[in-house]
């Protein structure tokens, strides 16, 4: 725990050295903050090794008589480990994308001084919020994250959407908090229990805590990026610089599902059915509109957000799962669910920190985001193009990666579904496992059109020809999650054992080993709570498509002709054209939008095309809208607006009328509470 408190003292410190520093600090802010997550890193990954008791530390901040507590368990250690992996990498990512791409749009390197500052106290902000030992420090952290994600965010306000995003980041940051605070004032009951250990040991009935569950989802899905309450995500996380884009999606709405896991399994006591019920029709909601969304893109900042809108959903409908298997009573199962959604929080933060880091590659190496002017990376990028397909083909759920491992085990959760006591949620459950699948195969094609357009075919633009490969830290920063994903996919057994202390937290139960089948293989419970049969080893995948590859290569090489043949690509009789008669984004995604898009998302298209002998340009124009703008963003800003001008002239009274403010407000609080007294 000193270790922890030392790395937090370090990102609290560098912070203030780069408000205050004179000349090149990126250098000493960057090194210093990879430095302190990487010390995060250890000390998770030492805990969850051990299987240690949790750390409790007293700390001297916090309310008059309260204080304040910082506390390490098996379930925040998980969540740690994901933050100081993700910090570590970002921080070698950030020193050198200011250098490699200050001239292009979309960097910090013009104006490093609006970065540096904020970089490290959000890593601070993120590890407080999972050190927290109560509601005090939890929300602390929570203001420090988000404050700190909103200037980084506002840190390329010279680019024309960003003041926009950062408006409305900032809306839906203050809501969200408003209602964990709400929340955790309802937890602690009129004895004020803000410790997380007194919030367990009393109860507040079943009413208060109905209202503290509802509140907690609105307040962390907020942040995490649930559907409907997503819509700041897809604008915030773009514009930030793309190291900080990595940690947003990567791991900070990770953070935010830390406060959803730990208020649902920890805090609000025995679940009821209608708190998974809920968690799993928002998140099998969130996964299939997310990755609709991404479909519909052209910036590939804003496809991976929406992806990570998708992942959101799925690690939301495993929890929800998990706490309907709690609620009746099988806890083998609810563990099986719980650890599948942990297992993805990880493979996430793996995966699209690594696309993220690619796409800040693509942008450092042609000025771009946008997908339509890509193509032929992969011979300019001879070395980000691998690595970058190693997190599609992750993001894609392809074994042996580490993104098919967790998607594997949730769905496992899901076939269990029968075994639910009420037919309703049995039925429930089928359904939300359709709309996992038909997710996770819109997924693969979502990221199918994102490489195979950025990096296959031919340039479609002057940039793409122009393209160079990035410098060695921007690759390095790649190479560390690349390398994890493949790890983690091939061996997951060994990374699902250090998950045993947190489900064990969250259901009472550890996932149970995979017994005589060791641990290269994944087996799931069945029904009697034992092994299954059906098991998954992606190792022994690894082996069999290799081996598989290897031998399609010798017979190719066996029997295919000596000599080696350049021709034009066949034109199916047309003269070449160039790169524009090239499948584009909006081509490829054009059947699957028409098929799904049209209603949910009112997509229209409009094409305009010469007759023959005519000279015009043809055009198409495609229009849709996110029917959440409708019927959340444009109420919640309506409400806001008119609040602002109503209490606008506040600032304007006499200092008569504020005294009388000050003793009105003090009477009502009295009053309040001498009624709960």
């Amino acid at each position: 725990m000193v270790l922890l408190v030392l790395a937090l003292l370090i990102f609290v410190v560098l912070g203030l050295v780069a408000v205050m520093g004179r000349g090149p600090v990126a250098a000493l802010i960057y090194g210093g903050s990879g430095v302190a997550a990487l010390l995060v890193t250890g000390v998770a990954f030492a805990f969850l090794i051990q299987g240690d008791s949790p750390w409790h530390l007293k700390i001297p901040i916090g309310p008059p008589g309260l204080g304040a507590s910082l506390v390490l368990d098996g379930l925040s250690a998980v969540f740690l480990l994901a933050v100081g992996l993700a910090g570590a990498t970002a921080s070698v990512f950030g020193w050198g994308y200011g250098r490699d791409g200050a001239h292009k749009p979309g960097h910090h390197g013009p104006a490093p001084a609006r970065v540096l500052p904020f970089f490290p106290l959000f890593l601070a902000g993120m590890v407080m919020v999972l050190l927290a030992g109560d509601a005090f420090g939890f929300l602390f952290g929570w203001e420090v994250m988000s404050v700190a994600s909103w200037l980084l965010v506002l840190s390329t306000h010279d680019e024309p959407e960003t003041p926009r995003a950062a408006r409305l980041y900032l809306v839906m940051a203050a809501i969200g908090s408003l209602c964990l605070m709400v929340s955790f004032g309802l937890l602690a009951g009129p004895e004020a229990a803000f410790s997380f250990t007194a919030m367990r040991e009393q109860g507040v009935g079943d009413g208060l805590t109905a209202l503290a569950v509802v509140l907690a989802v609105l307040g962390a899905g907020s942040k995490a990026g649930l559907v409907p309450l997503h819509i700041w995500l897809p604008l915030a996380h773009p514009a930030a610089p793309s190291h900080v884009s990595a940690l947003m999606s990567g791991v900070m709405t990770k953070v935010a599902l830390y406060g959803l896991c730990r208020i649902l399994f920890d805090l609000a006591g025995m679940p009821d059915w209608w708190w998974g019920a809920l968690l799993a029709a928002l998140g099998s909601l969130t996964a299939v509109a997310g990755v609709l969304y991404a479909l519909l893109q052209d910036d590939i900042k804003r496809l991976l957000a929406y992806s990570t809108v998708e992942n959101v959903g799925f690690i939301c409908l495993s929890l929800g799962l998990a706490l309907m298997f709690k609620a009746d009573g099988k806890p083998v199962i609810a563990a099986l669910a719980f650890s599948a959604a942990l297992l993805h929080v990880l493979n996430h933060s793996l995966f699209k920190t690594l696309l993220f880091y690619g796409a800040g590659a693509v942008v450092a190496a042609t000025g771009t985001r946008s997908l339509e002017t890509l193509g032929g990376l992969i011979h300019r990028l001879p070395r980000t193009a691998p690595l970058l397909l190693i997190g599609s083909a992750a993001a894609s759920a392809l074994p042996p990666l580490n993104g098919f491992a967790s998607e594997w085990l949730g769905f496992q959760a899901i076939l269990n579904g029968p075994q639910l006591s009420l037919w309703g949620l049995k039925v429930g459950v089928m359904v939300v496992g359709v709309f996992a699948a038909l997710a996770a195969a819109l997924a693969a094609a979502c990221f199918l059109r994102f490489f195979g357009i950025a990096f296959l075919g031919r340039p479609r633009s002057a940039e793409a020809v122009a393209a160079q490969e990035v410098t060695a830290p921007l690759q390095l920063a790649m190479v560390v999650p690349a390398l994890l994903c493949v790890l983690v996919g091939i061996l997951p057994g060994l990374v699902l054992r250090l998950l045993h202390d947190a489900a064990a937290i969250a259901v009472g139960t550890a996932l149970p080993a995979s017994g005589s089948l060791g641990w290269l293989w994944l087996a799931p419970v069945g029904q009697a709570g034992g092994l299954a049969g059906n098991s998954y080893s992606g190792f022994f995948v690894l082996l069999v498509a290799g081996g598989l590859a290897l031998l399609v290569f010798r017979l190719i090489r066996r029997h295919a002709a000596s000599g080696l043949r350049r021709a034009d690509a066949w034109g199916c009789g047309y003269p070449p054209v160039g790169p524009v008669s090239q499948y584009s984004g909006a081509s490829f995604a054009q059947p699957l939008r028409r098929v799904f898009a049209s209603g949910v998302f009112q997509a229209r298209e409009q094409v305009s095309m010469p007759e023959p002998g005519e000279t015009g340009a043809a055009s198409h124009l495609l229009r849709w809208r996110d029917p959440a703008w409708d019927f959340v963003a444009r109420p919640v800003w309506a409400t806001v607006d008119w609040l602002a001008g109503r209490l606008n002239h506040l600032q304007f009274l006499t200092i008569r009328r504020y005294l009388m403010l000050m003793f009105a407000t003090l009477v009502t609080l009295l009053a309040i509470m001498a009624v709960l007294a």
